[in-house]
């Protein structure tokens, strides 16, 4: 970055400004998810990022003052859920809920101490259910909280220890350092290091891997270039938040103990670390994408990208998490699968639903134990209507049990062992920052809101029976009729060398251009689909396509690749072609031509014949005669199965660049054409 261009400059209020500002965009027209099965590979890879501590301060959410072009663009191609909330606003029974699917009540954890496997030690795991499946699972970073997490029967190969426990001492630790280092000298960077190595060993194996990020969690230390995309002047009209309440905050070295209000100036510094660390580690984020599209298996992979939970800014003159307000339960969740349109969606969903979901996905069986929803559908359809509420809490053995409801409108939070109970309307507060539950024209309001979290998110959830899925669109089938034919070809052909893309899906190799090449990688999955009645292939074209499909394999045939894509294009083009009875006996123009040193010379036979080619100069002299014999009707136009002629004549010798003619004879039919031979 040139350090001569100052970052942007943000109020606080703009820097803090979060649920509303995107959730109230209408979601966008979503195209429809493929089927994994049409992958060759079979099922899809899951690859799983979470983050720690973050709250959806990125630009893909609407905060353009974030530098985080990695995940903004995992966003741009897939789709992002605005309204996900966790189900415990701490680190270890959020990410135990997440990974068992299974809400904290029936997980029994509630603090960051538990270790889970003692509390519910027959739980089935989400890796654990992959890896039932046939998957390769494996992990990197901090997925699980309580550390050493190595279980075996999740795990096809051990957790590194190194990439969960930071091990840091607190008491001599400042709460943010901008180093002069490179990105993998610190914790995340090695973890992006790592997991770029496990996906080259990986690639080849159908595998979930899962990747814990420790950024942007206390203490804010990160590379300084990161700080340097941020200034302290970018969060201005701060007077008002000087955190009171700071949780684990002040056990750092340079922040006040007891009930001493943190300064303005060392908010503003928190503020910028807690930014430049988001940064550092959406830049590892992306050189983890990157390494997936190089192996080339992202077209094969669904990937999801989270936080275990929100997090507080100053809000409430609270610097942290562990609360029943949005900023601490709301979570980023993006959801890419290969070959979908980018959507976003107001739905409300929970993090207990990733389990399910990525089920889904994969078309692996869900456990009839878990406790969150496949939210497939609404990718599928963003404005269909999803649940009525989401449901988290906080407390129980040590203090008192806190249960909050979240509507698309109110939040209704209730202390279970007191009078206290509050009340928010986002549509006139979206800070949260008037608790309206006691005014007397809200009465029936929270007694309603009261009773919905008493019976409990079950009764929240959509009536699915209603809904009917629309037919699987794969990435290869361009004008989404269910099956992969020749009018997806023609679609792609027509639009060869097009400025604008009427057809974006014909850019199958999103590289900005629709070509041949685009052409043989959907010609290699023809026939497939996604309509179960459908027959297993419809390779047939009429005879006015023949002539076309001739075209595309001589343009084919100048590509100078070995790829197993190219090659089965390519035999499927030639099996459309010889599908068809010619309507008559013909010869066509050789390839390559000019062309040097050999050639095929491709015909049609309108019925069964004995064939025979000779190729003359132009004194009329027979040169070479190339006896091809008994052939059954149909055209020959394939390299495989047209006539070869090696460009020697009949004494073994290469002929001299020039004019020649060459003749088809049959019984019934004569045909001639002429030919340059260049050298």
């Amino acid at each position: 970055m040139n350090k001569n261009v100052l970052p942007k400059k943000f109020t606080r209020r703009e820097f803090l400004s979060t649920s509303m500002k995107v959730g109230t965009a209408a979601a966008f027209t979503t195209h429809l998810l493929p089927d994994p099965k049409a992958e060759a590979a079979g099922c899809y890879n899951v690859l799983l990022i979470v983050a720690d501590d973050l709250r959806p301060l990125l630009g893909c959410y609407g905060h353009s003052e974030m530098h985080t072009p990695n995940i903004d663009a995992l966003a741009a191609r897939g789709t992002l859920f605005n309204r996900a909330y966790c189900q415990y606003p701490l680190c270890n029974p959020s990410r135990v809920s997440m990974m068992t699917g299974l809400r904290p009540e029936t997980t029994g954890v509630d603090g960051n101490a538990t270790g889970w496997h003692e509390i519910i030690p027959e739980v089935l795991t989400l890796p654990q259910h992959f890896k039932s499946q046939g998957y390769h699972t494996q992990s990197v970073g901090k997925i699980a909280h309580v550390y050493k997490w190595d279980d075996t029967l999740s795990w096809s190969v051990p957790v590194p220890i190194w990439s969960q426990d930071v091990g840091i001492d607190r008491t001599t630790t400042p709460s943010w350092q901008a180093l002069d280092v490179e990105d993998d000298e610190l914790l995340d960077g090695k973890i992006a290091n790592a997991s770029i190595e496990i996906l080259s060993e990986i690639k080849n194996q159908t595998f979930f891997l899962a990747i814990g990020f420790h950024s942007p969690h206390l203490p804010y230390i990160a590379p300084k270039k990161y700080y340097d995309l941020y200034d302290t002047d970018t969060f201005q009209d701060i007077s008002s938040i000087n955190p009171h309440f700071s949780n684990d905050l002040r056990d750092y070295a340079d922040i006040p103990t007891g009930n001493t209000r943190i300064s303005e100036m060392k908010t503003l510094e928190l503020m910028q670390g807690y930014a430049a660390s988001t940064s550092y580690m959406d830049a590892q984020v992306g050189r983890v994408l990157q390494h997936l599209d190089t192996l080339g298996i992202s077209q094969n992979t669904v990937i999801a990208f989270t936080s275990d939970h929100g997090f507080h800014l100053g809000e409430q003159d609270n610097w942290g998490k562990a609360t029943l307000f949005d900023v601490a339960l709301r979570s980023p969740l993006i959801v890419s699968v290969p070959g979908q349109q980018p959507n976003r969606t107001d739905a409300l969903v929970e993090l207990v639903d990733i389990f399910p979901s990525l089920c889904d996905l994969c078309q692996l069986s869900i456990p009839t134990q878990l406790e969150g929803l496949s939210f497939v559908p609404v990718i599928e359809q963003p404005t269909y209507p999803w649940k009525t509420a989401v449901f988290s809490e906080i407390g129980g053995k040590t203090y008192s049990k806190r249960s909050s409801i979240r509507t698309t409108r109110y939040r209704y939070s209730l202390w279970e062992n007191s009078r206290r109970r509050e009340l928010y309307d986002y549509d006139t507060d979206p800070t949260e920052s008037v608790n309206i539950v006691n005014r007397p024209e809200n009465r029936e309001l929270v007694a309603q809101l009261s009773e919905r979290l008493h019976a409990g998110w079950k009764e929240a959830l959509p009536d699915i029976t209603s809904y009917v899925p629309l037919p699987n669109a794969l990435l290869w089938d361009i004008d989404n009729n269910g099956i992969v034919d020749i009018q997806d070809l023609i679609l792609v052909s027509n639009n060869f060398a097009a400025r604008t893309l009427e057809y974006p899906k014909a850019d199958v190799n999103k590289d900005g251009r629709i070509d041949i090449i685009d052409l043989l990688l959907i010609a290699a999955h023809l026939g497939e689909s996604c309509i179960v009645s459908a027959p297993p292939t419809r390779l047939s074209v009429t005879p006015e396509q023949v002539d076309t499909i001739s075209e595309w394999l001589t343009e084919a045939y100048q590509i100078d690749s070995d790829s197993d894509a190219f090659r089965a294009g390519i035999a499927n083009l030639e099996t459309m072609l010889n599908s068809v009875l010619p309507a008559k006996t013909a010869l066509l123009p050789n390839y390559p031509n000019p062309f040097n040193p050999e050639t095929w010379i491709p015909y049609d036979l309108a019925q069964d014949a004995n064939v025979d080619i000779k190729i003359y100069d132009l004194k009329g002299e027979t040169i070479r005669e190339l006896k091809i014999g008994f052939q059954n009707a149909g055209s020959y136009r394939s390299r495989e199965l047209a006539a070869y002629w090696d460009g020697r004549n009949s004494a073994g010798k290469l002929v001299a660049s020039g004019v020649y003619f060459y003749t088809l004879n049959t019984s019934k039919a004569r045909a001639i054409r002429r030919m340059t031979i260049v050298k």
